[in-house]
């Protein structure tokens, strides 16, 4: 049986020699080879570095993220394959589906993300300008830009498909090519993945490439623009992370490692409450998803002492109903572990586990299956742990990574805190009341030593995603052993790949560097209204000034009569006249934005083809009754949409009195169209 091929230097490579054997976690029946012989990892860093990071260089983050999409869309396709081939991996549909799918909704959700919050360009601003100067001529700006070279991404068996898309997701729109290095056991799904990926010739050359097998000397090539994003161990995640390559060029490193993640019960989840059902069935339901080879799976669950025969009483008799087997089969609910080596490594975890407490449902070394060889397949009964001595190390210290959970007491609220705390940092945690103040203790007091809390009551059930439901726009990660990294986050996981630089210089440099219009930069007046132009025909800087005019009382009074507004800052001359702010009646700053956009707008038919909205809007100084207001409106940022007739356009407002004063500041954001959908096309 020929090694799974790698994908290097553009171009798929056979392994030379026979490679290490790949089981059938269901049938323990070989099912294929794996092998790195023969790679040049330095090569195939270079090649990433000099062909798949200037191909997306040459690409804005639309245009990235349309290509996001067209991937999702395709490997939706082939979700059956996909399926059928994750059975092997031990995975029940449901299981493979969080994989399969989950993998294809991040793509989807980066996709999203990409054309609603990040521009059109290849520039990323990060943050308002900042002056630095009394006069103005000189200030500073933070930018974005891809760090040039490549994502190494590590993953763990667990998700052989939602795993590499993950990380992959937000390098890639980022601009940050990627080499995926998938864990061995279940290899052979993410090779089909790649071979989807490839075969479709969506990506650019050289942005995705994948190494089948043992990494060897790869890190030993890595530079400091390179990147490692990391999913498994803790003690891989520490010898990683010392490399001395690693560490002696700083290498961005971000690990997702081992997690005792809890859940706790609150005090008032009595049985026959809401609450204390779902605490009893998303407890169960973590401990036999993906045969709980999560790294956000339930391992200690924190219950109040009083309560824990209740919960252990519930939970065992839903157990008891979970049937373990062939993962094909439609009646299993709880498939195998990936290998006959996994499940070894979980009962010699349950031995030191059993040191510290008793075994309240299952057995470890005996289950019944269903469609299946129980010793040929690598199936492990569910097994539930009590622990009633809660300052025993072990259940704070020692993973079991399947299906296996451990009840732990408290006797108030500091203790539950302090026992979650005992786990060293934390991917999730969850917290099931239905009482705000417990809920806010736990939550404030356990926040520091998790990367993501989930409160869970009877409001939120029906739509809440779960206790181990990582999300493409929440961060994924937690402090101390579970890795003190984050993926995801939505953009937040984009400027993970990219290099924050503080850009100072003079307002119209910023505006050539960043393409924004900066404060101080030159305005353009020219005799066409800006909003006569198409998209194309804008400049950055083109304005329009337009006033004064002038606002009376009266003006003041119909606005409050036809609006209803009438605080008594624009009604009341003598109560006023006591506000240390005005001295006066003051007109309504919705007066003065209305009056502004009288002032400003091109009122005939036009490429203008909506205004959707304000942003940043400030009332910086009173307007009285006689003050004359003169506007001016400025193209700020353009936008471009892809595959659309039109795009956006964001213009810097800003309002003054006579004198000078700057009385309200605010973006206007316009679609306008494009000039080529306007002109009519040949047949």
């Amino acid at each position: 049986m020929a090694p799974l091929p790698s994908y290097v230097s553009g171009a798929w490579h056979i392994p030379p020699d026979e490679g290490a054997p790949l089981t059938d976690a269901v049938t323990g029946e070989e099912i294929g080879r794996i092998s790195t012989a023969g790679i040049d990892m330095g090569a195939a860093l270079a090649h990433g570095r000099l062909v798949g990071g200037p191909a997306l260089g040459e690409l804005t983050f639309h245009q990235r993220a349309v290509l996001l999409k067209a991937l999702a869309l395709h490997l939706r396709e082939h979700r059956e394959e996909l399926y059928a081939l994750s059975a092997r991996t031990g995975a029940t549909l449901a299981d493979s589906r969080i994989d399969v799918d989950g993998g294809i909704g991040v793509l989807l959700s980066y996709a999203s993300k990409g054309k609603r919050e990040l521009p059109n360009d290849t520039v990323l601003v990060d943050g308002d300008v900042e002056p630095l100067s009394k006069g103005g001529t000189f200030s500073g700006r933070h930018i974005c830009s891809p760090l040039q070279g490549v994502a190494v991404q590590i993953n763990a068996f667990n998700f052989p498909m939602w795993g590499p898309l993950e990380k992959f997701a937000p390098a890639f729109l980022a601009g940050m090519p990627s080499l995926v290095k998938p864990a061995s056991q279940t290899a052979y799904l993410t090779a089909r993945l790649v071979e989807l990926i490839v075969a479709s010739g969506i990506l650019p050359a050289g942005t995705l490439q994948f190494v089948c097998g043992d990494a060897g000397d790869l890190l030993d090539h890595l530079t400091e623009q390179d990147l490692v994003a990391f999913t498994g161990s803790a003690s891989t995640a520490l010898r990683l992370r010392t490399h001395p390559v690693v560490a002696g060029r700083s290498v961005r490193f971000n690990a997702e490692a081992d997690s005792l993640n809890c859940a706790i019960l609150g005090p008032d989840a009595r049985p026959g409450t809401a609450e204390f059902d779902l605490f009893v069935k998303q407890l169960v339901t973590e401990m036999t998803v993906k045969a709980g080879q999560k790294c956000t799976a339930i391992r200690r669950a924190i219950v109040p002492a009083d309560l824990v025969d209740d919960v252990a009483q519930a939970a065992g008799e839903r157990l008891a109903r979970v049937t373990v087997g062939n993962p094909s089969n439609p009646d299993v609910r709880m498939g195998a572990l990936a290998t006959l080596e996994q499940r070894e490594e979980v009962r010699r975890s349950l031995k030191a586990l059993t040191d510290a407490g008793r075994i309240v449902f299952g057995d470890p070394e005996r289950v019944e299956v269903l469609d299946a060889d129980a010793e040929r397949g690598a199936f492990l009964s569910p097994v539930l742990l009590r622990a009633d001595d809660h300052g025993r190390a072990e259940p704070h210290e020692v993973e079991a990574f399947g299906p296996v959970a451990t009840l732990l007491p408290y006797s108030s609220t500091r203790e539950a805190v302090a026992l979650a705390a005992r786990g060293r940092g934390s991917l999730v945690g969850s917290v099931v009341t239905a009482d705000p103040g417990f809920a806010r203790q736990v939550v404030i007091g356990a926040a520091p030593w998790h990367g993501r809390l989930l409160v869970l009551n009877e409001e939120d059930a029906k739509e809440s995603t779960g206790h181990g439901s990582p999300l493409p726009t929440l961060v994924h990660g937690g402090p101390g052993r579970a890795g003190g990294g984050e993926e995801m986050g939505g953009v937040r996981g984009v400027m993970h790949h990219m290099q924050r630089t503080a850009v100072q210089g003079s307002p119209s440099m910023l505006t050539a560097i960043t393409g924004r219009w900066t404060q101080g930069s030159p305005r353009a007046r020219g005799d066409v209204h800006p909003f006569r132009k198409h998209l194309e025909d804008l400049r950055i800087g083109d304005t329009v000034v337009a006033g004064p005019r002038p606002v009376t009382l009266a003006d003041i009074e119909h606005f409050a009569d036809f609006t209803g507004d009438t605080f008594y800052a624009h009604m009341d001359e003598e109560a006023a006249r006591a506000n240390p702010f005005f001295g006066g009646r003051v007109a309504h700053g919705y007066l003065v934005v209305s009056f502004a956009a009288g002032l400003f707008v091109s009122p005939e038919p036009g490429p203008v083809l909506a205004n959707y909205g304000l942003e940043n809007l400030r009332f910086l100084a009173p307007t009285f009754p006689g003050d004359e207001l003169t506007v001016a409106l400025t193209a700020k940022q353009i936008t471009p949409r892809e595959n659309a007739d039109y795009g956006e356009v964001r213009w810097d407002t800003e309002v003054t009195r006579q004198d000078g004063e700057v009385v309200a500041k605010y973006d206007v954001l316009t679609l306008v169209a494009k000039r080529e959908a306007a002109e009519p096309k040949e047949v």
